[in-house]
């Protein structure tokens, strides 16, 4: 059985145009950046055609890995999803206990994490602590700076899908 990735319809779209680039923009760059270094001769000592090979290996791993992705995503509408319990795709807003500020994050899939962005994935570990809460629950979560503890505020869900 194939193991789906949980995507937001923004994520995806976002992997999408990110592989219609590299297929239609980055290939070709890389390959008259390899036809112009091959002009220069001498291959073995060409610094500019083993740069322009090593690009074309890492977006063609990109490539690969962009499509398996897209056809193992499952779409989720973040704006449709419940609030009664934070699931993927909600906005949680937390009371941080050891600072005493508040913290606003989404829940979303592995490829959509941008912390600074205010979104982190489910299979983090406060993602995974979170999964399931309700509003005034508490949460304790094991991070690599040591124990954290949080208060769930709101469980929100995104305008956008």
């Amino acid at each position: 059985m194939v193991e789906r990735i949980p995507m937001s319809v923004t994520g995806s779209k976002l992997l999408r145009e990110e592989l219609e680039r590299l297929e239609r923009v980055e290939r070709h760059e890389i390959i008259k950046a390899i036809e112009t270094a091959r002009a220069h001769g001498d291959l073995s000592e060409n610094a500019e055609y083993h740069a322009a090979k090593e690009r074309q290996g890492m977006v063609e791993g990109r490539i690969l890995s962009l499509k398996d992705k897209l056809s193992r995503a499952e779409i989720i509408d973040c704006s449709t999803v419940r609030t009664d319990r934070v699931v993927f795709g909600t906005i949680i807003t937390l009371f941080d206990v050891l600072t005493e500020t508040e913290v606003t994050y989404q829940i979303l899939g592995p490829e959509e994490v941008d912390v600074k962005k205010g979104t982190i994935s489910f299979l983090s570990p406060l993602g995974k602590a979170l999964l399931g809460k309700e509003e005034d629950d508490e949460v304790v979560v094991k991070t690599p700076g040591g124990l954290r503890e949080y208060e769930v505020i709101s469980i929100t869900v995104s305008s956008t899908p």
